[in-house]
């Protein structure tokens, strides 16, 4: 809190220097270019304050573990998967974060059937659960000979890293832990021994899995910590509902519906059906420039809830 009152109080003093330069360049140009640049520094900084204002959840500020898995759409929802994959990389990219892909099981032709990656910075995780929910594509499918247009979907599941190990209880016997051989390229080891790990859950149901480190202890140790963030993603949501229980809230449960549609053909749309929000350039959108969905989404009520479809949709 105290950081965040400081910053506020450093854009009032320099926007008083900036007003006390505006009275003296009104003879000076270049006073004058020089004003107006930080005029709109200012703004910008103020702006992404101001979003940061309204991020007030117990763990918006954390960093974020982002799970994406293909759903209806085979090689398709596949390949749609891992082009979620790319846009989320490069939009942490641009906003300075630190991204790492965690995990890959790769489609039977091309893409991710699911993937897990990591984003570390300021309210990751604050402005990455406003993703949750179902993404539609609509194309020309490039792996159909006949060049149909085809709909596919993937679900992308934000949760709060875990800060500590005491933070999530998980009990040794609540575990079953399975070892594989893992697929895909590698070092010597893959595909030789059995170094990729799935971890199930009992209680809850849980699974996850990893197969992208060279040792067994290495995947067991990534699982772990996906599946702590999981648990606690899941505590929040329990949270969330009882709350609302007390409020006397009805809640929607509408988990198969997609909160965006990215559309490439026979036009060329981005829209977000929660705000109706709409961008005319996906090529931009799917290059990591989706902090427009993110605002808007943050000045919703269900979005500032973490809630939103959770479940692949099926096509109409």
């Amino acid at each position: 809190m105290r950081t965040r009152l400081e910053k506020w109080e450093r854009y009032r003093a320099r926007a008083k220097d900036l007003s006390e330069l505006a009275g003296l360049a009104s003879d000076d140009p270049r006073l004058e270019t020089e004003v107006a640049a930080g005029v709109a520094e200012l703004a910008e900084e103020v702006a992404h304050a101001t979003l940061e204002a309204q991020l007030s959840g117990p763990y918006d500020e954390r960093n974020a573990v982002v799970a994406i898995s293909a759903g209806v759409g085979g090689t398709d929802a596949a390949d749609w998967a891992e082009m979620l994959v790319r846009m989320y990389l490069r939009w942490a990219e641009r906003r300075g974060f630190k991204a790492e892909l965690l995990e890959t099981t790769p489609g039977d032709e091309a893409g991710f059937r699911s993937a897990t990656l990591t984003v570390e910075g300021d309210y990751a995780y604050g402005y990455l659960k406003t993703e949750r929910g179902t993404h539609r594509l609509v194309r020309i499918s490039p792996f159909d000979f006949q060049k149909r247009r085809q709909t596919s979907f993937a679900l992308v599941d934000p949760t709060p890293e875990v800060e500590s190990d005491t933070e999530v209880e998980v009990r040794p016997e609540d575990l079953r832990i399975d070892t594989y051989r893992a697929t895909g390229a590698g070092g010597q080891n893959v595909n030789k021994t059995e170094t990729a790990v799935r971890i199930t859950h009992l209680p809850s149901g849980i699974v996850v899995a990893c197969q992208n480190e060279r040792s067994q202890l290495q995947n067991k140790e990534t699982a772990m910590k996906i599946l702590r963030a999981r648990l606690l993603e899941r505590k929040v949501r329990e949270q969330e509902e009882a709350q609302a229980k007390e409020r006397g809230e009805l809640r929607s449960a509408d988990w198969g519906s997609q909160i965006r549609s990215y559309v490439l053909h026979p036009y060329t749309l981005v829209k977000d059906h929660r705000t109706q929000l709409e961008i005319g350039d996906p090529t931009r959108v799917l290059d990591g420039d989706i902090d427009p969905f993110i605002e808007a989404a943050l000045s919703l009520p269900v979005a500032a809830s973490g809630e939103a479809g959770t479940a692949p949709a099926q096509p109409r």
